[in-house]
């Protein structure tokens, strides 16, 4: 599917509106935006109490309830450069601009998620019913956040945010229906126990079943259905299970502690490979006689105590947290296969550690807004099979930072920034410490009420990471001591436009344009050099090493238009990824990687445009909803740890639909009906596995990751 030329009138509509808009500004009443010392306004999305923030776009608040999210897809596909890859439960693998979560800072609560359990799996697991709200930081924009693409905070709800009109209990219950193919209920009770101590408990309970493929069909790269399918892909019934406790105390007006644990479980007969589609599960599985299937468990368990202060001038936050996830697999199924294997595997990942950030402002001739914090994870590891630990790795990474916002006058804006970064790494790989200062600057230029500029520049800080827990946490990796951090900068220039025009309550447009250079770009599965070369027919020897300079470049764009009842979105992104590969390498006489010049990240996205339109029926009660997401082809092209035959990736287009109705008559009430993908497409998202690789064994596997076909979805609940 080549949607290239059907696209580019999209594109030049939104850079031409952007231009035309800017040069009406004079003759157009602008949104108040008076308050210059204090940071942009960013996008507002709830759902059930969740709010979703990112700094690439400047939106109104929207409801999202209406989409029944049940993936952290459903609510983070919207914004312009996140995408969300990953059908398979285990799998929720967030990217941004191409960048895997390995690349971002993702925390829930306050508490570090970075943990690199498995790469057939993602790092995050979490379901969005649980959320409060998402903040996301699309690119490096400030010295505040860690992470070399950006980062996401996840917030989940609290009992004294949920109570309303006075009361003094609350609760919900849910109940849901998906015919394609899972079912699930969620009940929630919270309470103000005195006048300072409040608690909430929620529970979800998610039971699912294979799904079936658009067009009811499992087909092979040529459109052919494989032998020994149905439709349906295997290796996904399951049952997922989420626990959150949270009790809040007031000190006073100013000062709050609030402690929470989270238990999250996700059980069930897995797919061996949750990344990669049943074609391959199929075509490893026939081919050394074992199951399709073996059981799987993956936990996580989440403590957290939180600080609030909030003074005259001064914000502070404190957090320390406690997470530990587990991922356990019984492979004695592989017995037939080759008996050593046949074991009961079991890696743990644990990260504890605080982290402060406070805010100021400043008096003085100009208006001052200092931010600072400190920053300390302990990150550690365990590989265990049979009960017997065999291997286990840990490191630490500690930051501190400071960044001034400053207002020179009404238009101008100036936000330095500092951080400093210590990382120590006791692996398989490094046993070393690294330390770096980087600097940020972002200027601020509001040209008039209406129009916002802003350029950025922030330098980027990444240490060697511990290894993958789940196959052997560093047991049998190649040393490297000569290995280097990751480093560079990420350039962006953005103009933003509010204002009411063009008939509007509120329109808004806005672009971003961005430039990531990553220097010592470190490759997991770079070929250790060998005389002669590795071919592609062998199975090569591998490690981690610094391959070369990562050049990542796009451009992000939103337009919004509020009438009354009626909300449009339309979003558009694109990135490209050049990697500059080392021809020599100082620390070692033999590194060529010449073979990986001009290779692109592998989870690149196509040219992708997203719509959405909601409207509001008061007078029955009725919210209608309609997105779409149309992505171009991707061509093939050298890549990173993509499909070694074919990798070029097909475009699709996939609709949902849905209604919401709030009976006034029964206050509480909601029941939402909808249809996810609904014409029927057979698809797979860019950022999941796609294409064609070679094996020695097994030869041709096709990599792609199925989503689910159309799914008609039904949603019950009542708050009391």
């Amino acid at each position: 599917m080549s949607i290239s030329s059907h696209l580019k009138p999209l594109y030049i509509a939104i850079a031409t509106s952007l231009a035309i808009n800017s040069m009406l500004v004079q003759s157009e009443e602008p949104l108040d935006n008076s308050n210059n010392n204090q940071p942009p306004e960013k996008e507002k999305v709830t759902i059930w109490g969740t709010q979703i923030t990112s700094d690439s776009v400047y939106l109104d608040d929207e409801t999202l309830a209406i989409k029944q999210a049940d993936h952290i897809s459903d609510l983070l596909r919207s914004i312009p450069g996140v995408d969300v890859g990953g059908a398979h439960s285990l799998n929720q693998r967030i990217t941004i601009r191409s960048m895997d979560d390995k690349d971002l800072r993702i925390t829930i609560d306050g508490a570090n998620q970075n943990t690199y359990m498995y790469h057939h799996m993602g790092n995050l697991q979490i379901h969005a019913d649980i959320l409060k709200s998402v903040d996301v930081e699309v690119g490096k924009n400030s010295v505040i956040n860690g992470g070399l693409g950006g980062s996401v905070k996840f917030e989940t709800k609290e009992a004294k945010e949920l109570l309303v009109n006075g009361n003094q209990f609350g609760g919900r219950i849910q109940a849901s229906y998906n015919d394609n193919s899972s079912t699930g209920f969620a009940i929630s009770a919270y309470g103000q126990l005195t006048e300072q101590l409040d608690i909430l408990a929620y529970y979800n309970d998610i039971s699912r079943d294979n799904y079936s493929v658009g067009g009811g069909k499992i087909l092979n790269p040529q459109n052919q259905v494989i032998d020994g399918t149905d439709g349906k892909v295997r290796g996904l019934k399951g049952n997922l299970e989420d626990l959150l406790l949270k009790f809040g105390f007031d000190v006073n007006d100013n000062q709050r502690f609030s402690l929470g644990y989270e238990t999250y479980n996700d059980e069930g007969n897995y797919s061996y490979r949750p990344d990669m589609g049943l074609a391959t599960d199929l075509a490893i599985a026939d081919s050394l006689n074992i199951p399709l299937t073996y059981p799987t468990q993956f936990s996580r368990d989440t403590l957290t105590l939180n600080y609030d202060l909030d003074l005259d001038n001064t914000l502070l936050k404190f957090t320390l947290f406690e997470n530990q996830s587990t991922l356990w697999r019984d492979e004695r199924g592989l017995e037939s296969w080759y008996p050593p294997y046949a074991v009961i595997n079991e890696g743990e990942a644990t990260n504890i550690g605080f982290n402060l950030l406070g805010s100021t402002n400043l008096s003085g001739s100009t208006k001052q807004v200092l931010t600072y914090g400190v920053d300390i994870i302990d990150y550690e590891t365990h590989y265990i099979v049979d009960n017997i630990e065999l291997a286990g790795e840990d490191a630490r990474h500690s930051a501190i930072y400071l960044e001034d916002r400053i207002n020179v006058n009404n238009e101008l804006t100036i936000i330095p920034g500092i951080r400093y970064d210590h990382y120590q790494i006791n692996s398989s790989v490094i046993d070393d410490s690294f330390t770096d200062f980087t600097y940020g600057l972002n200027i601020e230029y509001q040209a008039t009420k209406a129009v916002l500029l802003s350029a950025s520049s922030t330098q980027l800080f990444k240490g060697p990471e511990i290894g993958e827990v789940f196959v052997g946490a560093g047991l049998g990796e190649t040393p490297n001591p000569a290995i280097e951090a990751e480093s560079g900068t990420n350039n962006e220039f953005t103009i933003a436009y509010q204002a009411k025009t063009l008939g509007a309550d509120n329109f808004r447009t806005g672009i971003t344009f961005f430039r990531t250079n990553i220097d010592n770009y470190i490759y997991d599965y770079a070929n250790i050099p060998t005389t002669p070369p590795c071919s592609l027919a062998q199975r090569c020897a591998h490690w981690k090493d610094n391959v070369g300079d990562m050049k990542i470049d796009g451009v992000e764009a939103y337009l919004g238009y509020l009438l009354g009842n009626l909300n449009l979105l339309l979003t558009y992104s694109n990135s490209d990824s050049e990697l500059s590969a080392f021809s020599e390498y100082s620390h070692q006489d033999t590194a060529n990687y010449l073979s990986l010049d001009g290779a692109r990240i592998d989870r690149v996205q196509g040219d992708t445009v997203s719509f959405s339109l909601d409207y509001d029926l008061e007078q029955t009660d009725l919210s209608l909803h309609w997105d779409f997401m149309i992505v171009d082809d991707v061509a093939a092209a050298p890549d990173l740890d993509g499909a070694t035959l074919t990798n070029e990736k097909k475009g699709f287009s996939i609709h949902n639909v849905s209604a919401r109705w709030l009976p006034q008559e029964v206050n509480g009430l909601s029941i939402t009906l909808g249809v996810d993908n609904l014409f029927d497409e057979f698809y797979a998202s860019q950022s999941s596995r796609t294409g064609v690789s070679f094996h020695p064994r097994f030869g041709q596997l096709y990599l792609l990751d199925y989503e689910p076909g159309r799914n008609i979805k039904m949603t019950l609940s009542y708050e009391f």
